[in-house]
């Protein structure tokens, strides 16, 4: 169920966003809150062991995930760059958690023109 799904933020995710996606009702943890600095491996760890779906503009998880092995989150959506408003993120996401049938267990990649997605190894 969508509502039961926790949420861990990039440091890349803006501030609004992450206000956004709380004042949704959105369990979210800040990797810029909990552990700023962190490594993506570790984000990664971390994600995966806390069950939580990882919210990201940067594009080495998939390669971590996919090609090193690395572990993996519940899922993971990665946001690509554009000219977008800073709580265009949570905007973004919160369509993605509409679908959770859709995204749960995948690396799903969010556009202004498409949502794609890839099952997550393991």
């Amino acid at each position: 169920m969508a509502s039961d799904i926790v949420l861990l933020t990039d440091e890349n995710i803006p501030r609004p966003a992450v206000l956004a996606l709380r004042a949704a009702g959105r369990d979210v943890e800040s990797v810029s809150e909990r552990m700023p600095g962190a490594s993506d491996l570790a984000v990664l760890r971390y994600a995966a062991t806390s069950r939580r779906w990882l919210v990201t503009f940067d594009r080495d998880y998939g390669e971590l995930v996919f090609a090193r092995l690395a572990p993996s989150p519940a899922a993971i959506v990665f946001l690509r760059q554009g000219s977008h408003p800073p709580t265009w993120a949570a905007e973004a996401v919160l369509d993605v958690l509409a679908q959770v049938e859709f995204a749960a267990g995948h690396l799903v990649v969010v556009s202004d023109r498409s949502l794609r997605r890839r099952p997550l190894p393991g």
